[in-house]
């Protein structure tokens, strides 16, 4: 079997390609792959080093800058131009995109060979390019059941989840133990995505003093450029522990209680896998919304908790953990909700769809 791969941009979009692409590796030993992306953003650098063939395309996303918009249209042209001669020479039985404009030119050309093609959507909220593309490819999949309606004009749409969630069934734990704190206490850890947040590290200090008095121990992560300027003249209480960042945060989820946490869609989906009752801090720094939404996809069914940026602060957080972890009927349903809401074989039911597409 041959396949195109694309996606491009975040860790959002790249890691759930990287987890289809692992799973049928385990299924089919002859599988042939090639990544399709950008020529400067993570997955440039990313996916050559995981020994994948790669080709990149010099494009970017649409501003308001007229003139870098103005050459974007060439450069789209120049791309789906590459992308129909690399198509043509690979010859693959399918193309699957993963979201992020660098898969716009990849499944135009995918269509216009008349190539099988597959996208996967992980936020609740429709990417921009997802949307434009529904309606040229034989599949669409989703993470969210509300979504499932977003995609009118696609041929079909299916709710698989997003694979990103099964790695962290899989990884490695890491012990309470390890990281210095007592297995006996509960712990609940404070990230905000891999990159971190000054705005939430500015409105959280508080919440790390007002935590010093409680019986659970706290985590706090905050990115690797925020670290040095958030401990600074700092002094944190012995059930506290500030670190710049963790390696496999999965394998910590599973013995944490609470996560407190942006809504990015990997991150949601390891929530739903874990069944990890969750208050999120959605960014509003991102394209529609998303976060928001994904949030309020999980808020919306009891099953977690949401504090919007705007009105973040150390206090409310603080009042929020304690209400949540002390009132155990409301902590139980929270993590039976999550349980209903997860998919933990998302990466075997997207397989199974491309198998499908194949034999259709």
């Amino acid at each position: 079997m041959r396949i195109v791969v694309s996606a491009g941009g975040t860790g959002g979009h790249i890691y759930p390609a990287l987890a289809i692409i692992d799973k049928l590796k385990s299924k089919y030993s002859n599988l042939e792959v090639l990544y399709i992306g950008t020529t400067n953003r993570m997955e440039s650098e990313l996916i050559p080093k995981r020994g994948i063939p790669y080709v990149g395309l010099e494009i970017y996303g649409f501003t308001k800058n007229i003139l870098r918009d103005f050459k974007n249209i060439y450069l789209i042209s120049n791309s789906y131009h590459k992308c129909l001669k690399t198509l043509k020479e690979f010859k693959p039985d399918l193309v699957l995109g993963f979201g992020g404009y660098v898969t716009y030119p990849v499944i135009k050309a995918a269509k216009a060979l008349k190539i099988k093609t597959f996208l996967h959507e992980q936020n609740s909220i429709v990417g921009k390019t997802n949307r434009f593309l529904a309606k040229n490819v034989d599949l669409v999949a989703v993470s969210f059941l509300s979504t499932l309606s977003k995609f009118p004009q696609a041929k079909k749409v299916v709710y698989t989840g997003n694979p990103c969630g099964e790695r962290a069934l899989t990884t490695p734990k890491i012990s309470l133990e390890s990281l210095g704190f007592d297995p006996a206490k509960k712990l609940i850890i404070v990230v905000a995505g891999s990159l971190g947040s000054s705005t939430m590290n500015a409105k959280l200090k508080d919440f790390l003093k007002l935590s010093k008095k409680a019986d659970y121990q706290v985590l706090y992560i905050t990115g690797r450029t925020h670290y040095e300027d958030f401990i600074k003249d700092t002094t944190f209480a012995k059930n506290i522990k500030v670190v710049p960042y963790l390696d496999n945060l999965a394998g910590l989820m599973r013995n944490a209680s609470l996560i407190i946490t942006r809504a990015g869609a990997s991150t949601m989906s390891e929530i739903l896998a874990l069944n990890l009752p969750a208050i999120f801090v959605p960014s509003p720094y991102v394209a529609n919304n998303h976060q928001y939404y994904n949030a309020k996809e999980i808020v919306d069914n009891n099953a977690g908790l949401m504090l919007e940026e705007s009105v973040l602060d150390g206090s409310k957080l603080y009042e929020m953990v304690n209400n949540l972890l002390n009132d155990k009927q409301k902590y139980e349903i929270m993590k039976m909700n999550l349980k209903n809401l997860g998919k933990s074989d998302s990466s075997a039911e997207i397989v199974k769809e491309i198998e499908g597409i194949l034999h259709e």
